[in-house]
């Protein structure tokens, strides 16, 4: 059975990865893609401009943004970590929660820390969790990037968190990778032998196997 058919079963024991009461008109999807021609006059190199553009302009009448699965988008042009002579990596292969920094993060169902790192690179995680989770018998992993520097110092391998535990906030620019703020939500059937880091964007030439690998995470978040 696949993870996605499982992970639909057990959708109503999940438990909010944000605590927000996701009202329709109280968060709005935000498209980072070409689609999006405001993008195209916009200068994301400096991230505190990036950061006004987020918040001031997109978000200027909701709390929280949400989106990016699948989405073929152009912000990452902004840093060199995801570009290739050949092809750039541009296809989403997480949810993105955009919401102001400190926010609590939880574990939407009981798990252990696989592994965690700081990512430090312009355009990277930051400082990233993944935890291991199992359901009839299916190990998958969960990765939350751009976090706190805070949330990964006192963290250990195989420690547990219960369904509903915090396990991190929401970081800053520039520790978090240097993005406005927001978490990078991420289903991982496979590790592929990765520890403390895994792509959460892909070339378009790779997104089949990809998005296999990585099936929507609103499987868990629920949103919409």
């Amino acid at each position: 059975m696949p993870l996605s058919t499982i992970l639909q079963q057990h959708k109503a024991f999940f438990k909010p990865v944000i605590h927000f009461d996701w009202l329709p008109n109280s968060y709005k999807w935000l498209d980072f893609s070409a689609t999006n021609l405001d993008l195209q006059t916009k200068d994301f190199t400096t991230t505190t401009h990036f950061n006004d553009y987020v918040f001031n302009e997109m978000l200027a009448y909701a709390e929280i943004g949400i989106g990016g699965y699948d989405e073929n988008r152009i912000i990452y042009r902004r840093s060199e970590h995801f570009n290739d002579a050949a092809e750039a990596r541009s296809i989403h292969l997480g949810i993105d929660i955009w919401a102001k920094a400190e926010t609590k993060i939880f574990a939407p169902l009981a798990g252990r820390v696989h592994s965690f790192g700081f990512n430090d690179n312009f355009g990277d995680y930051g400082p990233t969790i993944i935890l291991e989770h199992e359901l009839n018998s299916h190990v998958f992993y969960t990765l939350y990037g751009h976090l706190s520097l805070n949330s990964i110092e006192n963290l250990q391998v195989d420690q547990p968190f219960l369904a509903g535990q915090e396990i991190a906030r929401i970081g800053n620019f520039p520790i978090n990778g240097d993005w406005p703020p927001h978490l990078h939500f991420q289903i991982i059937v496979d590790m592929q032998g990765k520890s403390g880091d895994y792509p959460g964007v892909c070339k378009p030439s790779e997104s089949d196997f990809y998005l296999k690998n990585c099936p929507n995470p609103n499987l868990i978040l629920g949103v919409g």
